[in-house]
C-alpha cells in the first residue's frame, strides 16, 4: 500500500545500508500503520552526484518521500516520519541532519494494488481477505 522513494547520490549507499533501511521503514511503517508487511514498498533512486544538490550546492541529502492513505491521525503520521528520519541516519551513516522525510498523503480511493482499490484505514482485514482472493505479485 504505502510507497516509499529513498533518493540519494550514486555512491552513498552500500547495497547492505539499502537493505537495512527498507528493513527499517517496513517495520516502523507496520508498527505505526498495522499493515502487513508485503505491503510496504521501498523503491532507491541514485542519480548522479553531479544531479544532486541542497541549498543549491552539490549536496549530498537522503530524502526519503512516502506516499500514504489519507486518514491516519495526524500524531501519527507524525510520529511516522520522526522514526524514518532517525531509522535512516543510524542505518546509513548519513548525518540526520542531511536527511529529509516527506509524507504525502491521498484518498484510498486513488490508489489501486492488485486490481483493487485500496481501503480506507482501518478497513485492511477485509480488503486483504478480497486481495487473498487474487493472490499477491510476487
Amino acid at each position: 500500500m504505502p510507497v516509499y522513494t529513498c533518493t540519494a547520490a550514486q555512491g552513498t549507499l552500500t547495497g547492505e545500508s539499502k537493505a537495512a533501511l527498507a528493513a527499517e521503514i517496513t517495520r516502523i511503517h507496520v508498527a505505526i500503520n498495522h499493515v502487513p508487511p508485503a505491503y510496504v514498498n521501498v523503491i532507491f533512486s541514485e542519480p548522479p552526484p553531479d544531479s544532486v544538490f541542497a541549498g543549491g550546492e552539490p549536496g549530498a541529502p537522503l530524502i526519503v518521500s512516502g506516499w500514504v492513505r489519507r486518514g491516519h491521525p495526524q500524531e501519527e503520521a507524525t510520529r511516522l516520519a520522526l522514526e524514518l528520519s532517525s531509522a535512516a541516519a543510524r542505518v546509513t551513516g548519513v548525518p540526520e541532519g542531511h536527511v529529509m522525510v516527506v509524507l504525502q498523503d491521498g484518498p484510498a480511493r486513488s490508489a489501486v494494488e492488485g486490481g483493487l482499490v485500496l481501503p480506507e484505514p482501518g478497513e485492511e482485514k477485509e480488503w486483504l481477505a478480497r486481495r487473498g482472493e487474487f493472490g499477491r505479485a510476487s
